[in-house]
C-alpha cells in the first residue's frame, strides 16, 4: 500500500474502493454509537496555511473518534525553516501529518521527506479527500456501480477538479467539466484522464451539451484562495456557468447537485439549487468525517486495511 495519501492518481481502482467500502463502516459505527478506537496511541500533526472549518473540524474529530490525538499548527511551510526540517522534526514526534497548503510541491517535499504518513488535505493543485467524500455521497445516493453515472463540473477546472479526473482514471465513470474557453484544468492532469479513464471524459464550452443526461451536477468557487485578486474578471466570464435551476433544468431531472462548499450564493449557485430538494452538499460536508477516517486509519496502520474492514464488519 502507498505510504501517503497526496493523489488519487497514486491508488489503484481497487485500493480507492477499498477506501470507500471502510468509509461506510465506519460511518455504521459512528451512527449507531459503536467505538472504533482503531489509533489509540497514534497522533497527527495538522498543518494549516489557509483557513478552514470542514477539513480543521473532520480531521480533529476524526482523530478523537479514533481513539488518537491531533496537534494543530497554523504555519506558512517553507518561511521559517525549510520543508525538509519540518518533516524530519515532526517524524520523530507523530506518527502521521496532514498539511492544507497553497503550494502542492510542499506536500511532495513532506512526502518525500518524513518516513512517516502524509495526508493532502488540500492544495492549489489537488484535493484527493474532498472527492473521497464526494463518491462517499453519490454512492449513498445513487448506488455504488458508478460505471453509468455521468458527473457534470460546472466551472473552473480548479484542484477540485483535477482530483475527480485522477479519480475517473482509476474507478469506471463518466466525468464532463463544464466550464470556459482558457479554463480547462492542468494539461498534464487532464491529458492523463483522458488517456487512462475509466468511462467517458469530456471537456466542453457548451452548458446544454454538458450537462445533458448528467447524474449529478458539481460546482466550486469561481476563485479559489489565493486568485482572489481575479474574483472581479472570473464573475464576468463565469456568470454563464451559474448553476441555477435554468441550468439545472439541463441534467436529468432527478440530478443531484454538489458542492465541496464554501459557497458562494449568488455567484456559482443560486440559493434555490443549493437549498433545494436535489442538494447534497451538506451530506458531502458530513462524509469528510467518515472518508478521511478511513484514509488515517489505513495509512496509519498500514497495510492492515483489508483486515481492519474485515474485523468492523463482524462489529453490530
Amino acid at each position: 500500500m502507498v505510504k501517503d495519501f497526496i493523489s488519487l492518481a497514486d491508488y489503484t481502482g481497487a485500493e480507492i474502493i477499498a477506501f470507500l467500502n471502510l468509509a461506510d463502516e465506519l460511518k455504521r459505527l459512528q451512527k449507531t454509537g459503536r467505538p472504533h478506537k482503531l489509533l489509540e496511541g497514534k497522533t497527527l500533526a495538522l498543518i494549516f496555511e489557509k483557513p478552514s472549518l470542514r477539513t480543521r473540524l473532520t480531521f480533529q474529530l476524526g482523530m478523537f473518534q479514533l481513539g488518537g490525538f491531533s496537534l494543530l499548527m497554523d504555519m506558512r511551510l517553507g518561511e521559517r525553516e525549510s520543508v525538509p526540517d519540518v518533516a524530519r522534526n515532526l517524524e520523530r514526534w507523530v506518527d502521521g501529518i496532514m498539511a492544507r497548503t497553497y503550494r502542492h510541491e510542499h506536500v511532495v517535499q513532506l512526502a518525500q521527506c518524513a518516513s512517516i504518513p502524509v495526508i493532502n488535505a488540500l492544495t492549489d493543485k489537488l484535493h484527493p479527500c474532498q472527492i473521497l467524500a464526494d463518491v462517499q455521497t453519490l454512492r449513498e445516493h445513487k448506488g455504488a456501480d458508478l460505471s453509468s453515472l455521468k458527473v457534470a463540473f460546472v466551472g473552473d477546472g480548479n484542484n477540485v477538479f483535477h482530483s475527480w479526473a485522477n479519480f475517473a482514471s482509476r474507478v469506471p465513470l463518466n466525468l464532463t467539466l463544464v466550464c470556459p474557453e482558457g479554463y480547462e484544468g492542468d494539461p498534464e492532469i487532464t491529458r492523463r484522464a483522458a488517456k487512462e479513464a475509466k468511462g467517458a471524459f469530456v471537456i466542453t464550452h457548451d452548458p446544454a451539451d454538458g450537462l445533458k443526461d448528467a447524474d449529478a451536477v458539481y460546482t466550486d468557487v469561481w476563485a479559489s484562495m489565493g486568485q482572489e485578486e481575479e474574483t472581479a474578471l472570473r464573475e464576468t466570464i463565469f456568470a454563464p456557468y451559474q448553476v441555477n435551476e435554468k441550468l439545472m433544468g439541463l441534467a436529468k431531472p432527478d440530478a443531484l447537485f454538489m458542492h465541496c462548499l464554501p459557497a458562494h450564493r449568488g455567484h456559482e449557485v443560486s440559493d434555490d439549487v443549493i437549498d433545494g430538494p436535489n442538494s447534497v452538499c451538506f451530506d458531502q460536508a458530513e462524509n469528510r468525517l467518515h472518508a478521511q477516517k478511513a484514509v488515517l486509519a489505513s495509512l496509519l496502520r498500514g497495510d492492515r486495511v483489508l483486515n481492519m474492514f474485515s474485523e468492523l464488519k463482524h462489529t453490530k
